[in-house]
């Protein structure tokens, strides 16, 4: 196998991670695993009121606000689909996340469309964008 498909390989693999490990920050309630996902300023697009440019800092602490009223979070990544052109790629995926408390849940359904690039700690995101398909409250 020629080193530049091995490179390929090597990428994809540590994208998906990326896309794992932000999961898993949420779900764990792990603020430092969920920053490894980000470069230090990021855009920020969850589909209700447009994109907004923000450091990463920021971002966590505001999605960690999001995620406190639940007692538990699921969120589900999977059918990843990388490009990659160099130093950076862009990463489809579909996302299915369960926000649990005793009382009430809600669901959600969509798909992240992601813009990573390589930075001297591995791949980041640069942009965040989630495209919301489906929402259920139970």
């Amino acid at each position: 196998m020629d080193e530049k498909k091995l490179q390929v390989l090597f990428d994809r693999i540590e994208i998906i991670d990326v896309f794992n490990r932000y999961a898993t920050g949420v779900d764990r309630r792990d603020p430092a695993i969920y920053r490894s996902c980000f470069t230090d300023e990021l855009e920020v697009d969850l589909g209700g009121g447009g994109a907004a440019q923000m450091k990463a800092d920021e971002w966590v602490e505001r999605a960690f606000v999001l995620v406190a009223s639940f007692q538990s979070t699921q969120h589900i990544i999977t059918n990843q689909v990388i490009n990659i052109n160099g130093d950076k790629a862009t990463g489809v995926a579909y996302l299915q996340a369960q926000h649990f408390n005793p009382e009430s849940m809600f669901a959600v359904g969509g798909y992240y469309e992601n813009h990573l690039v390589r930075t001297p700690k591995g791949w980041r995101i640069s942009n965040l964008k989630l495209n919301v398909t489906w929402t259920k409250n139970y």
